[in-house]
């Protein structure tokens, strides 16, 4: 059978670890729906130790349940401590795919351990939380190797071999300073794929500029060591620092990329929703898509110098790679220029209901009505941001989740201010 190349995308993770940007729950929930939508076959949905993200996480998992969710699965982060596994599993009984991650380079053991740890002690902590992550109902447990890219291959060998035979179904090689370069990611990635036989994620940083091409390269060298090949993707690349290696960038890699046609993509993938993915994260995010963004941007398809714009005319095949058509673009956006009613925190009822009518959505009666009403108004203070149609209609078609994901109990006991 020949190996694939699948997308995790990890926006609700590493994305939301943006420095001064984030997403509410409801846009975190949207971000899942999208997702499954496009047919990626994982997002990384968040942390199931943090306080904050217990509600969020059981609720989109009732989404998984109700067959929502149905192509997308749904991925926890946390260290790979047998603490947090426990309360991994305390917060969140139903998740069943994780991602436990360790530092395995020498630097962090050094900078970041303070050299409490040496690598046997690593390994064996990995082991261990590998173990009792399958003993709590974990299907498919992947470990994560902080700092690869500047690991010694030798013990990074040794260390996806060691979690393979704990139970691991995946090896995650961690590019965290987006140090490597394309010819010696796929070298590695290849090597470790040979000598281990494990299917193996690559988690690349733009640091450098190359994370997509790091990206594409290490799944090359996946897929040509024997193994299956996962891709970390954020959308639109945002991430720590420079970012992520880019969602779509990195599916269009794939599909049109000199060289690609023998290396096999998940099949579920629909591009023609990459479009509308990009610009809700635009939206959610409140970062404006880049004009020269692949795809996605504004120029993407757009012609000005006289020679271009003769060749595109004629053919344009001349000057675009691929077609707008295939990424979802192309319909005209309708912008209201005369009166607009709109629903907020403070809306009304009748305002909201002409809303919904818009929307071709009915209400069973005024209760009904003024429970979504209520519902949306307070969308509109968690969100602080405007609803987008598809918020509004996943909030009247999912009530109960809705009001799940969005209620957040802070942890405060206030022991030190009675102490």
């Amino acid at each position: 059978m020949k190996h694939t190349i699948w997308i995790v995308d990890v926006t609700n993770r590493d994305g939301v670890q943006t420095s001064r940007l984030g997403l509410s729950k409801l846009q975190k929930t949207m971000l899942n729906m999208y997702l499954n939508e496009l047919g990626v076959a994982f997002s990384e949905f968040g942390f199931p130790t943090t306080n904050h993200e217990i509600n969020y996480l059981n609720a989109n998992l009732e989404l998984v349940q109700q067959g929502v969710i149905d192509k997308t699965r749904l991925s926890g982060w946390l260290r790979a401590v047998e603490g947090d596994v426990e309360l991994a599993y305390r917060n969140v009984p139903g998740l069943k795919y994780c991602n436990l991650s360790m530092s395995t380079s020498d630097q962090m053991l050094a900078g970041k351990f303070g050299g409490k740890f040496n690598r046997k002690d690593i390994l064996n902590k990995a082991v261990r939380a590998v173990h009792l992550a399958k003993e709590k109902g974990a299907l498919g447990v992947g470990v994560n190797a902080e700092d690869a890219s500047r690991t010694d291959l030798d013990f990074l060998i040794e260390f996806a071999g060691a979690a393979k035979e704990a139970g691991a179904v995946r090896f995650r090689y961690c590019d965290t300073l987006g140090y490597d370069t394309p010819d010696v990611i796929y070298e590695r990635i290849r090597k470790i794929a040979e000598a281990t036989h494990i299917d193996i994620e690559l988690h690349c940083h733009n640091d450098l500029g190359m994370a997509v091409a790091n990206s594409v390269m290490g799944a090359r060298g996946a897929v040509d060591g024997g193994s299956d090949a996962f891709i970390n993707t954020t959308v639109n690349g945002l991430g720590e620092r420079a970012g992520n290696a880019d969602l779509v960038s990195c599916l269009l890699a794939i599909v049109h990329g000199s060289g690609m046609k023998d290396y096999q993509l998940n099949p579920n993938i629909r591009l023609n929703k990459a479009w509308q993915l990009a610009k809700y994260a635009s939206y959610a995010f409140g970062v404006p898509i880049p004009i020269n963004q692949p795809a996605v941007g504004a120029n993407a398809f757009a012609h000005e110098s006289g020679i271009h714009a003769d060749g595109a005319l004629k053919d344009r095949r001349n000057y675009e790679l691929y077609d707008f058509e295939e990424l979802g673009r192309g319909e005209p956006e309708v912008i209201e220029t005369g009166r607009v009613i709109t629903t907020g925190e403070y809306g009304g009822i009748k305002g909201f209901r002409n809303v919904y009518e818009k929307l071709e959505l009915e209400f069973k009666n005024d209760a009904h009505a003024r429970e979504i009403l209520e519902l949306v108004r307070y969308a509109n203070v968690h969100n602080q941001l405007p609803l987008v149609e598809s918020e509004l209609r996943f909030i009247y078609h999912h009530p109960d989740i809705a009001a799940k994901v969005m209620t957040i109990t802070p942890h405060y006991t206030g022991e030190e201010k009675n102490a």
